[in-house]
């Protein structure tokens, strides 16, 4: 029998000692950096999607068009990659920003990556919706505007 103590949820509390989970407990002295490093990684991809978007303009709609999806909504996908993107970098809004990327990656993958020589940038879009799920459960963290705009309340 385990000797670790557990809280609510189950999970292996941080001060228990000896346990394996323990060990990463030095994280969260940096967790405000991580938190930032986080969210310009997923941010990253939405950024410069956006902006190849905007560069590619009449490219991208036909390629909308092909896979069934009305080439006018280009300016709404242009908004929500780089609009949403510069939301979770600065970490303003940010939960709401995630909720609005998580839906976007899946339908992204529904609509755009679904056939057979798609599955790695399915694999890609499901992958980062998990991560906005995630951002939205846990929120932007202690560098991030949200965090600086709750500190000024």
């Amino acid at each position: 029998m385990s000797r670790a103590r557990y809280t609510r949820g189950g999970a292996a509390s941080p001060a228990s000692g000896g346990t394996f989970d323990s060990d990463l407990s030095f994280l969260s002295r940096w967790s405000g950096r991580r938190g930032l490093l986080a969210r310009v990684m997923l941010a990253y991809i939405l950024i410069v999607e956006g902006f190849g978007k905007i560069a590619g303009y009449a490219g991208v709609a036909e390629y909308m068009q092909a896979h069934g999806v009305d080439g006018r909504l280009l300016p709404l996908v242009i908004l929500t990659e780089l609009g949403g993107g510069l939301l979770v970098l600065f970490g303003l809004k940010t939960r709401w920003a995630a909720i609005a990327l998580f839906g976007f990656c899946l339908l992204t993958a529904l609509f755009f990556h679904s056939g057979a020589d798609q599955a790695i940038q399915l694999q890609k879009n499901v992958a980062m919706a998990g991560g906005f799920l995630a951002l939205a459960l846990l929120g932007a963290g202690a560098w991030s505007l949200d965090a600086w705009r709750a500190c000024a309340l």
